[in-house]
């Protein structure tokens, strides 16, 4: 699908569709491709007295340069833990920094969904494990990506020891975090949304809905499976008490209950398989949600640019009316309330107004353009990641129910044989 595209002004510049492009986009060179990132381990930690509140996981982050070049720059080898809440001040800073980049999302802190059935134990080591791995491949993903892998920050995070909150400070990343607050509702007071990306919010929200209902029914049906395949123990049990009482059909039906207990316990690792995938939509699910920010982001900077010209509107009717004031009926019939020399001063100040005016919206539509260019370019990154990776993730999802369904397969037909083998 292919839209007309409007500039900041306004004026139809080309078209973008929501779909990847058909060919890959070249490829850019980053961190990655020069270092090993690797979060290996999780470890639980106590700080102060021994009560639950006062626990919390760090994660053990390593780092290897790979590329004899970079050796002198980055340390060789690094290995340095970090807190959750640490991965969430990086991704704070890169959000505010890097405002056009649609950014990866962290995993989740806790479980956010009802529909979700997986434990609400922040300390259940395969929560802890799920998101040791969710915390990997978002460090993975920054470090893919060309504009934000470079970031001093970011490399400090991989490999500075002590005083990297402190640095992160010194960049004065919060005053500009200010300005997010004002693109928090900021759509619904544009003059001129922009028609392109209303689109990409549109498709953001779509893309969005699609996903979590996809993750919901899939909660639905796992429900429904384990319970389904749980059940076959009954039956494995019930075929190994009737073996007891039966000369000839003993060996037959207790085999059959073996290869029942064997179905039943299929649905575990299965489902544990299953998690993983469902983390990998959960990802797109909450990129979905990055992508929308990127276009409040914008709207933001159209708003300062309405503002602005808004303002310069307004002081040039004041200009205009300042100029015509002694030819005005009240000056005709009462006589002008300014001097000459008043209205005079007047009209220079508000010419230096204007002129400072006019500086602001050219600055302010400079600064919009270029948003626009650089967030339109990572977006189409955005979409060609995503049809890769939810390729690879839907397939994944296939392959798996397969491998289930062949192995409920073998079981019925190896219990068939089991019975046909019984003495007439």
């Amino acid at each position: 699908m292919e839209d007309t595209v409007q500039n900041g002004n306004g004026e139809n510049t080309c078209t973008m569709s929501l779909e990847a492009p058909a060919t890959v986009m070249k490829k850019e060179e980053t961190l990655l491709d020069h270092m090993e990132i690797s979060v290996v381990e999780a470890e639980k930690r106590a700080n102060g007295a021994l009560n639950l509140k006062d626990f919390y996981t760090v994660y053990l982050i390593e780092t290897k340069v790979v590329d004899p070049d970079f050796k002198e720059a980055l340390s060789e080898i690094s290995s340095l833990w970090r807190r959750y809440t640490e991965f969430e001040l990086l991704r704070e800073y890169l959000e505010v920094m890097y405002p056009y980049i649609v950014l990866p999302p962290l995993p989740e802190k806790k479980v956010l969904y009802a529909w979700q059935k997986a434990t609400t134990d922040t300390f259940d080591p395969d929560f802890v494990d799920r998101r040791r791995a969710g915390l990997e491949n978002f460090l993975l993903r920054v470090a893919s990506h060309p504009a934000l892998s470079y970031d001093k920050q970011f490399i400090g995070f991989l490999q500075q020891r002590e005083g990297w909150r402190e640095s992160l400070k010194e960049t004065g990343y919060l005053k500009h975090a200010e300005s997010k607050l004002k693109a928090l509702s900021v759509a619904v007071r544009l003059q001129k949304p922009d028609k392109q990306f209303e689109n990409v919010r549109n498709y953001g929200i779509e893309l969005q809905n699609n996903l979590c209902n996809l993750l919901r029914i899939r909660a639905r049906l796992v429900e429904k499976q384990y319970s389904m395949y749980k059940l076959h123990v009954n039956y494995g049990r019930v075929f190994s008490e009737w073996s007891a009482i039966e000369r000839e059909m003993g060996d037959g039906l207790q085999k059959s209950g073996h290869y029942l207990d064997s179905l039943a316990a299929t649905i575990d690792t299965t489902l544990e398989e299953e998690e993983l995938i469902a983390d990998q939509l959960k990802e797109w699910l909450f990129g979905s949600s990055a992508l929308q920010a990127v276009v409040r982001r914008r709207e933001a900077l159209q708003l300062n640019k309405q503002e602005a010209c808004d303002n310069l509107s307004s002081l040039y009717e004041q200009k205009e009316k300042a100029v015509q004031g002694k030819l005005g009926l009240m000056s005709r019939l009462f006589g002008s309330v300014d001097t000459e020399e008043v209205r005079e001063m007047k009209v220079q100040q508000l010419d230096q107004k204007i002129c400072q005016g006019e500086e602001t919206v050219k600055q302010s539509d400079q600064e919009l353009q270029l948003f626009s260019e650089k967030a339109m370019e990572d977006i189409e990154r955005f979409q060609v990641q995503k049809v890769i990776d939810l390729r690879e993730t839907l397939t994944s999802y296939c392959v798996l129910q397969f491998k289930l369904a062949r192995k409920g397969l073998q079981t019925w037909q190896n219990i068939k044989e089991c019975l046909e083998s019984m003495p007439q």
